[in-house]
């Protein structure tokens, strides 16, 4: 399994909207295979995740490394990860997570962990981030060479933009 994708989509779970079965669906809408095991319980785990969660983002954001590093340890500890190796659908071996129930809740959970912390080892812990555009909370991870990521979408950045020259805008036609 590619561990970018795997924290990639721990930022956009934490983004989902799971108040119910039918938003945990639309989040794993590119995940067919997933979406007829949801179940209620899955959201209420999910949104307790996404509580404890948010923290290592907004830790990162803060550059405020060592925090990022044992919070995501605890978070192994709360929720226990099992890798497995797998090769199937042609595809060479891999590791994917495996768990005890196969419940969708303790999947992502566990994909998102695994994800997470490969990424920090690998690209270390400030390649996470809490969009700058205003109003907006979404997280993001930062794979850009450079590490110059500051929004969650291109939406968010063009938004954030467009709002930067207006206000040059009218602080120029107010020096006039």
């Amino acid at each position: 399994m590619d561990f970018i994708r795997y924290a990639e989509r721990s930022a956009a779970l934490l983004n989902a909207g799971l108040a119910d079965v039918d938003g945990l669906r639309a989040h794993l809408a590119d995940r067919e295979w997933l979406v007829e095991q949801c179940t209620d319980r899955d959201c209420m785990l999910l949104r307790k995740f996404q509580r404890e969660l948010r923290p290592v983002f907004e830790a990162s954001a803060a550059d405020r490394t060592a925090e990022v590093v044992e919070a995501l340890n605890e978070l192994m500890v709360r929720h226990p990860i099992t890798p497995r190796i797998a090769g199937h659908d042609g595809h060479p071996l891999h590791m994917h997570v495996a768990t005890k129930s196969q419940s969708v809740a303790e999947l992502l959970v566990g994909e998102s962990l695994l994800g997470l912390a490969n990424l920090v080892c690998d690209l270390g812990p400030s390649r996470l981030g809490v969009c700058a555009a205003s109003p907006c909370t979404n997280v993001y991870v930062d794979t850009s060479p450079n590490q110059s990521r500051r929004y969650c979408s291109d939406r968010c950045s063009s938004r954030a933009n467009v709002a930067a020259y207006r206000a040059r805008q009218k602080a120029t036609a107010a020096a006039s």
